[in-house]
């Protein structure tokens, strides 16, 4: 099945902004999160479709995931 994903901030650095990828039908956000070598512990907001979501979701053909990163500030 085919994800669009959608990274923000620091985590375009040295991969990509929007990009399609191909997922075994019984994927989670999990494994498109270790494909991309993304540590959970990094994710400050996931979503999927417009809405928050987990690692432990399943992902649907043709589904949105946005990964945006933790912010830190003072």
């Amino acid at each position: 099945m085919v994800v669009e994903i959608k990274l923000f901030a620091t985590f375009r650095k040295g991969r990509f902004k929007t990009r399609e990828m191909e997922f075994s039908d019984d994927s989670s956000v999990d494994a498109l999160l270790k494909r991309l070598e993304i540590a959970q512990k990094e994710v400050g907001i996931l979503l999927v479709n417009g809405r928050y979501a987990s690692a432990t979701d399943k992902l649907a053909p043709h589904d949105v995931v946005s990964i945006f990163p933790s912010l830190g500030g003072g």
